[in-house]
């Protein structure tokens, strides 16, 4: 079963895939798009070129654990997927995942134009992992 992970922003949209045993994550790709209805049509193209059982979406939370406008931004998002997607999507705690990208980016020493190209995708692949071991 393919499970895919996004980190959904407000410029671009990270996009992860797991292997098909759904042990791993891996980036795919990031969407540069501000508009959310060729998101969700890029997403729908993926979703059925990799056969795509679930997604988790990264859900940001403020750190006292309450939903703010960047967390309001991403349920209009998964709204607008449920319309057109019959796949289970799953909100997904994402804080600190984009910290947590930007240091492996900094470990590897990944630096400007390129950065700004991966850092979403790096981060939809913590979230969808992080979601992959909690099944274990």
């Amino acid at each position: 079963m393919r499970i895919m992970g996004i980190d959904y922003g407000d410029s671009r949209v990270g996009v992860a895939m797991s292997d098909p045993m759904g042990w791993t994550a891996q980036g795919l790709e990031t969407i540069a798009e501000k508009d959310c209805t060729k998101v969700v049509e890029r997403l729908v193209k993926i979703i059925k070129e990799y056969n795509v059982e679930k997604m988790i979406v990264g859900f940001p939370k403020n750190m006292n654990g309450t939903i703010g406008p960047r967390g309001e931004r991403t349920l209009d998002f998964i709204k607008a997927l449920e319309q057109k997607v019959d796949i289970d999507i799953i909100k997904w705690d994402e804080r600190l995942t984009t910290v947590a990208a930007h240091k492996t980016l900094n470990e590897t020493n990944v630096r400007g134009k390129k950065r700004k190209q991966v850092v979403d995708t790096v981060a939809a692949g913590y979230i969808l992992q992080g979601y992959l071991d909690s099944l274990r």
